[in-house]
């Protein structure tokens, strides 16, 4: 097993591998991949917020295909900045529950359109409505632009599904994966203090939950070869974070559990953020907060997005997620 701090280690019982071999299919793909990376750097490419964008998407499109139709899909607006929401309804004549979803990309890259197949694998899998929030991203609109429209939409999203005809029963769950794993941890925290709104389940898919970054054995040894490495990390959040603002604050660790709501946590083995997911973990049953955790040792950063590379572990995921929900 990799050497942890005691309080990480603790959370993986002694029979539990915490990271192993990515299966074949996945240790081909990232071959080819780290050669084109080498190769742009050798060429002198610059990293730059468009690239990401495109690098995302491409990937997302070549590897998840189109997920499945839905009966009833809807782009609508929601909150005070109108911000695009888009619906999937496996079922739209039962009442069911609603997940917000809110993409990963670190803050600068994703969107609704990138993230569609997933959406919808998990909405039909989880035979619930997902929402799926188009917030702003940096750098064009920095911290706190981003987490702003989540809020809002959050706020007020029941009206505007009343406004769209949806049938809900009145759970609600919020859902992100990597830097959309960090909105959504944050804003569970800051929902404790809403006084008419309350979630229900929180999940967290290899999240972003610590941007200040501290010495993490994960962001060391899985930092390079594993598609997100550690620079790109700090790459990121530089670009999110630009009038010098406390990251430990902005940061879901931090903020304190209490009130939390029951919380499933997903980390992959070869993630550089998996450690400070474990952290997470560790902190919410200090609490006493219900919680779950998938680990996936074999697994990479943005599996999801590679869903045709790794098929099993996407839905074991989904799966995951839907038993969470409707427990």
């Amino acid at each position: 097993m990799t050497h942890l701090p005691p309080a990480i280690a603790d959370l993986i019982r002694p029979d539990t591998v915490l990271k192993s071999t990515p299966p074949p299919a996945l240790a081909t793909w990232l071959a080819q991949a780290n050669r084109a990376a080498t190769q742009a750097r050798e060429r002198g490419l610059p990293d730059s917020p468009q690239a990401a964008r495109d690098g995302l998407a491409s990937m997302t499109r070549r590897f998840c295909g189109t997920g499945p139709a839905m009966a009833w899909e809807r782009d609508i607006t929601a909150g005070p900045e109108n911000t695009p929401v888009r619906l999937y309804d496996p079922v739209p004549d039962l009442p069911k529950p609603v997940c917000v979803y809110l993409h990963g990309g670190g803050h600068m890259a994703g969107s609704v359109a990138v993230y569609d197949p997933i959406c919808r694998r998990l909405a039909a899998a989880g035979n619930c409505l997902v929402a799926a929030v188009d917030y702003r991203l940096a750098p064009e609109y920095p911290y706190p632009d981003g987490l702003t429209d989540c809020l809002g939409v959050l706020v007020h999203l029941q009206e505007a599904l009343d406004a769209a005809g949806c049938l809900t029963n009145g759970h609600l769950s919020l859902a992100g994966d990597s830097g959309g794993g960090a909105l959504a941890a944050t804003l569970a925290s800051l929902l404790r203090r809403h006084q008419s709104l309350r979630l229900d389940r929180l999940l967290l898919v290899y999240p972003s939950l610590d941007y200040t970054l501290p010495a993490y054995p994960s962001l060391q040894e899985n930092g390079t070869g594993y598609l997100l490495e550690t620079s790109k990390i700090r790459w990121y959040f530089d670009h999110y974070f630009q009038q010098g603002e406390d990251r430990r604050q902005a940061s879901p660790l931090y903020m304190g559990m209490d009130g939390l709501p029951p919380t499933l946590v997903i980390t992959a083995g070869l993630c550089p953020l998996r450690d400070e997911g474990l952290a997470y973990l560790q902190q919410l049953r200090q609490h006493g907060i219900p919680c779950q955790h998938l680990h996936l040792p074999d697994m990479i950063h943005a599996c999801l997005n590679l869903h045709e590379l790794v098929p099993e572990a996407c839905e074991r995921i989904y799966q995951t997620m839907t038993d969470f929900m409707h427990a």
